[in-house]
């Protein structure tokens, strides 16, 4: 019993300053690295920032055109026969109605 309980001695005295190596190590790699952790967060939101901009300002442009499809495919196109046929008496009058000379 007192021989396990040595070895359990034994192990703590080695784990436990290993232990504390560890975490200040952690603490001072994490000191050395937090002022590029700052400057990578505020590229993060500058750039994320950029982004949504862009990103809602080309979205409102493709709602536009996407709108703009809409109205061509759902009203322009239905009606396209009927601009042709009027184009095409609006051309006829025009031929049968010579241009008024002037000297």
């Amino acid at each position: 019993m007192h021989l396990l309980a040595g070895l359990f001695m034994l192990g703590a005295l080695i784990v436990v300053p290993l232990m504390i190596v560890g975490v200040l190590l952690r603490v001072v790699l994490g000191l050395v690295l937090l002022p590029f952790k700052i400057v990578g967060g505020l590229f993060k939101a500058f750039f994320g920032l950029l982004g949504g901009l862009f990103g809602l300002a080309f979205g409102g442009l493709g709602l536009l055109l996407g709108l703009f499809v809409l109205v061509g495919v759902f009203l322009i196109l239905p009606l396209a026969p009927l601009f042709l046929l009027g184009g095409i008496v609006w051309l006829a009058l025009k031929a049968s109605h010579p241009a008024a000379r002037t000297a």
